[in-house]
């Protein structure tokens, strides 16, 4: 499984499909948005960024590795996601789109680096009936790792694993942002940032 969150009582309830979670309807600063981290266990994992739990998402990538190889990589603690393109292979795939070049978070192909290992690429996708249907059982979900039951959802062969929390997002240029998970108590554990560089 993804690392346990350790919540204190009041913050936190278990339930079948979820090892610890909390909920809450405050709103959040423009520079904070809602990251998930999911995927079943037999297959690759995803990253979805939404500006809230409860709105459509603004991401959906598939990441290069298997959710279980990620999860292990999570275990020590520090998870460092870089993903990288060419603005040259970027307007060659958008020749007939407006502008210059598209926004950085709409490049469709990522050369992607696992805490400093390269492992092939993300891609981003259009959320499935599937992913819609985990992202809506978790709507009320703000912070929380844990395990949807396959059947849950209709798939009565894999489980759902996933991490949930809120994201500081940097934008530091049209080129380059980023996206690190907050921890502000150190209940979580986990050191974990997501770079999206695109490079002339």
């Amino acid at each position: 499984n993804f690392p346990q969150f350790n919540l204190s009582p009041r913050n936190s309830h278990s339930s079948s499909s979820s090892s610890t979670a909390t909920s809450s309807s405050s709103s959040s600063s423009p520079s904070i948005i809602t990251g998930t981290i999911f995927g079943y266990r037999k297959g690759k994992v995803k990253f979805c960024i939404q500006t809230t739990s409860s709105t459509n998402p603004i991401l959906l990538l598939e990441l290069a590795v298997p959710t279980t190889v990620l999860a292990r990589e999570m275990r020590s603690g520090l998870l460092r996601i870089a993903l990288e393109c060419s603005a040259v292979s970027t307007a060659t795939t958008t020749t007939l789109s407006v502008g210059p070049a598209v926004d950085l978070l709409e490049v469709p192909v990522w050369m992607m680096y696992c805490n400093g290992r390269r492992v092939g690429y993300a891609l981003r996708r259009r959320p499935s009936k599937a992913d819609v249907e985990v992202l809506t059982r978790m709507r009320s979900l703000v912070v929380g790792a844990g395990v949807i039951e396959g059947r849950e959802i209709g798939c009565e062969e894999d489980d759902i694993m996933y991490l949930r929390g809120n994201f500081e997002r940097v934008c530091g240029s049209s080129d380059a942002e980023s996206f690190r998970l907050i921890d502000p108590d150190g209940s979580m554990n986990q050191d974990l940032s997501i770079f999206f560089l695109r490079s002339p």
